[in-house]
């Protein structure tokens, strides 16, 4: 196979244009784009709301517990979730499929399964 410059392709150019590769590359960013949304807003709302709510996350609730030390381990706890998502996600959508891919690349193996 050549590229549009008429010079052949390598292993990893070749993976690239594969539609395998392409469709990692979108299950990827479906979940990673979403994911990363939803962190950021919840942060930057933890963040705006100790900044201009401070009656609201200085409520007890109980004892010395606020709103807002609640809202800040739930950072923590978010991140951990997150992570734990991912990777299960990961393990689960991905990574045979990138498995298969690096394999093509390092030892010439081809994409549909069989040896090179």
């Amino acid at each position: 196979m050549t590229d549009t410059l008429g010079q052949p392709q390598t292993d990893y150019e070749r993976v690239q244009d594969s539609a395998e590769f392409q469709a990692l590359k979108r299950r990827f960013r479906r979940f990673v784009f979403p994911m990363t949304a939803f962190f950021l807003a919840w942060y930057f709302l933890y963040v705006l709301l100790a900044d201009y709510a401070h009656d609201f996350m200085s409520q007890k609730l109980w004892g010395n517990i606020t709103v807002g030390l609640l809202f800040g381990l739930g950072q923590f706890v978010s991140t951990f979730a997150i992570t734990m998502i991912y990777a299960h996600w990961a393990n689960t959508r991905q990574d045979r499929v990138a498995e298969r891919l690096r394999r093509h690349i390092e030892e010439g193996a081809s994409l549909d399964g069989e040896g090179a």
